[in-house]
């Protein structure tokens, strides 16, 4: 069958030109102020502290807005046509889908929760035989297995009842959170998913699930294998719960091939974290199904479209780019989100504007999440002669699962190019991040696909400590990027393109925010208290340049979050989490980063919570921020919040008492109420609130003491 016309299309935005324009102006504006701060000094020798961390920030403050006008250069908009894809390519030409799906703490990652992202990809409205799901389970948990072995049952029933009912959240777990009743049919699955989570939790409580596995010799056996298995010291253990060429559901039709797998596990390895994860399934998969194509989901991010491979094969399938395309990358979006955002976890920069600047250039990086792959961008143009394609009526063979078994050991990779040359790329906490520069820098492309539905929904933190520290990682992986031999400054613009280096470079470098943020909220404010100028006065027109230069950052800001369908109250807190990270996330993780670079030993990898009390959920819902943790992150926000409280109480009364004292220090007295507006939450946790999200005593009294600390070193910098 011939296509009515092309399977999708591309735009580029019509503000791309005006963008340019304004890059130049601003341009101009920046070079001026940045000229002024060298020159003028202002009240300060050129050796003086205050001028040099000022000027530090001036500089790091115009590299982040330098590196971030490549994602402003050319973004585009796409837009697919599955319609006319299913119009031209038969069902049986279409090529097999293998998911990655990672989980590795069960009791931080509800296994039924697991199992029910994994039924919603089993789901698809795609060929069964075609899709075959696999399952890390890097906490080697026996809990997790059983979850599957329960979910394995209840897709002979789910499946069919989303086919027929045209259900298009086929996440069993989200569809019955949103129904109430139903008919009969409804009503019997909901009362079966939900004895699955019943099982799976009480399993989880007990930590032995040995009265629970029933389904034949195979699983005893596997019983026994386990015991005596801990989280880290274990082998690989292969587990085929389905196979589309024997298993049916409850009306005939084949199922989907499911396979869990936990790789063997020894103290003495380094497993590589997440990015050691998928690249065993990739080896894996290789040996059983072999798809042509690969789907990498978060074990939180379930299917919201079951139509989403057809959008992804729109450009898999087009001859013009498919040679060269790597990934196609959907955008994150959550559920659950509270009605103004009050922690910003939708990060709308990094999951819709962002992606289409990247697109205009090579392609989106990947995110971890919601991407569909190309397995010879990941192994190579061609697979290697050890792991030839297998027919599915052999993925349970004991060949194959030997075959599967030796290459997730943990000696497998020694000596070879995973992790370096091919698969997903090792060196740093954000291996996605890594992972997509490598792609790029090799030549591939990728494509941002944003269809107006939702293609997956994911989970959020719905506590402040839990958002914090997943920033913090995430810096921590990204630094591990920019201070190593594949910086994108350096290797993004002479392997890939300049522009698309610097958009690299201004994530890599996200952690950076943290000195001039640091600086900005906290020494304009002590010499404030002072009464020493660090800006031009009012009345000098000098002063109008810093305002353009504030004004017109934020009101673009503005503007593009309000054109990524966000609203002003949510950019309010967008901009407000943007300065608790700074304070936070960054500040700890670059501290983080450079005490692992000299030798000492840091924390690792941590698993963000998927488990939500209610009492925590409430508050949420609610809008409340949750500050209850002992979290060193609430001493760095309580102090910065009690130093431009006071900062900004003494300048109201100098102001107010000394005649020109504002034209002086209103630039500075501007600032502090700015940080005290951001503040607000703070100071209601600290000694306002009575409820269990309050900030605890131990924390305001640190909070206090250092800010006391920052008193007294402002005034041996300004008053001495």
């Amino acid at each position: 069958m011939k296509p009515s016309g092309p399977f999708h299309a591309v735009r580029v935005s019509p503000l791309a030109p005006l963008n340019r324009a304004h890059i130049l102006l601003y341009s101009l504006a920046l070079f001026a102020a940045l000229r002024l701060r060298l020159r003028l000094r202002l009240h300060f020798p050129a050796t003086s502290l205050p001028s040099f961390l000022l000027l530090a920030a001036d500089l790091l403050l115009a590299f982040m807005w330098f590196t971030y006008q490549a994602l402003r250069w050319r973004p585009v908009r796409r837009r697919e046509f599955p319609d006319r894809l299913l119009h031209a390519v038969a069902p049986d030409d279409l090529p097999a889908i293998d998911v990655f799906i990672c989980t590795a703490d069960a009791l931080r990652e509800p296994p039924a929760s697991v199992a029910s992202t994994a039924l919603s990809a089993m789901a698809f409205d795609y060929p069964p035989e075609k899709i075959s799901v696999y399952v890390s389970d890097d906490g080697g948990s026996a809990v997790t297995l059983l979850a599957f072995a329960e979910a394995a049952k209840f897709a002979r029933y789910w499946l069919p009842f989303c086919r027929e009912n045209g259900i298009v959240t086929r996440s069993p777990e989200d569809y019955f959170r949103s129904v109430e009743g139903g008919e009969p049919e409804t009503v019997k699955l909901e009362k079966m998913f939900q004895a699955l989570k019943e099982k799976v939790e009480k399993a989880l409580q007990r930590g032995d699930i040995s009265n629970d596995i029933t389904q034949g010799e195979e699983e005893e056996e596997i019983l026994k294998k386990w015991k005596g298995f801990i989280r880290n010291d274990h082998p690989s253990i292969i587990q085929v719960l389905l196979q589309s060429s024997k298993d049916s559901d409850v009306t005939g039709k084949p199922l989907p091939n499911l396979i869990y797998v936990s790789r063997e596990k020894r103290p003495t390895s380094h497993h590589h974290f997440k990015a050691g994860a998928l690249n065993a399934l990739t080896r894996v998969s290789s040996t059983m199904s072999n798809a042509p194509l690969i789907l990498t989901l978060d074990c939180d991010t379930y299917s919201n479209d079951p139509r989403s491979p057809l959008h992804a094969l729109c450009y898999f399938l087009d001859p013009a780019m498919s040679s060269n395309l790597a990934f196609v990358q959907f955008p994150q979006i959550f559920q659950g989100l509270n009605k103004n955002d009050i922690y910003a976890t939708e990060v709308k920069r990094l999951y819709t504007i962002n992606p289409r600047g990247k697109d205009g250039l090579g392609g989106p990086n990947y995110v971890g999440t919601g991407c569909y792959f190309s397995r010879c961008s990941l192994q190579g143009n061609t697979l290697p002669p050890s792991l030839p394609r297998q027919p599915t009526d052999s993925i349970s063979s004991e060949f194959v699962i030997r075959k599967a078994r030796e290459v997730t050991s943990c000696t497998y990779e020694l000596g070879t190019k995973w992790g370096t040359k091919i698969g997903f790329r090792y060196g740093s906490l954000s291996e996605d991040f890594h992972t997509g520069l490598h792609l790029h820098c090799q030549g591939w492309k990728s494509v941002f696909c944003y269809p107006e539905k939702p293609a997956f929904l994911g989970d959020v933190p719905q506590n402040l400590n839990d958002v914090l520290s997943q920033r913090k990682r995430w810096s921590v992986g990204l630094f591990e990027v920019a201070f190593s031999r594949y910086c994108p400054l350096t290797f993004g613009t002479t392997k890939a393109s300049f522009l698309e280096g610097l958009s690299y470079a201004h994530e890599a470098f996200w952690g950076s925010w943290s000195i001039p943020i640091t600086i900005y909220c906290i020494l304009p404010q002590l010499a404030l208290i002072y009464g020493t100028p660090l800006f031009p006065k009012v009345s000098n027109p000098l002063f109008y340049l810093y305002a353009y230069l504030f004004l017109a950052a934020y009101v673009q800001d503005l503007l593009e979050f309000l054109a990524a369908k966000g609203t002003i109250r949510r950019w309010w807190n967008d901009q407000r989490m943007w300065m608790f990270i700074g304070l936070t996330s960054y500040l700890f993780g670059t501290i983080q980063f450079l005490l692992k670079k000299v030798g000492i030993s840091s924390q690792g990898f941590n698993v963000t919570s998927k488990v939500v009390e209610d009492e925590q959920r409430e508050r949420y819902q609610k809008g409340v921020f949750d500050f209850r943790a002992q979290s060193p992150f609430f001493v760095s926000l309580g102090t910065v919040a009690i130093v431009n409280l006071s900062s900004f109480a003494v300048g109201l009364g100098r102001a107010a008492s000394l005649q020109g004292s504002l034209d002086e220090l209103f630039a500075q007295l501007f600032l502090s109420a700015c940080v005290v507006a951001n503040c607000w939450p703070i100071y209601e946790a600290m000694f306002l609130r009575s409820d269990g999200g309050k900030m605890p005593r131990m924390i305001t009294v640190f909070s206090l003491l250092a800010a006391c600390f920052l008193h007294g070193i402002g005034y041996l910098m300004f008053s001495v």
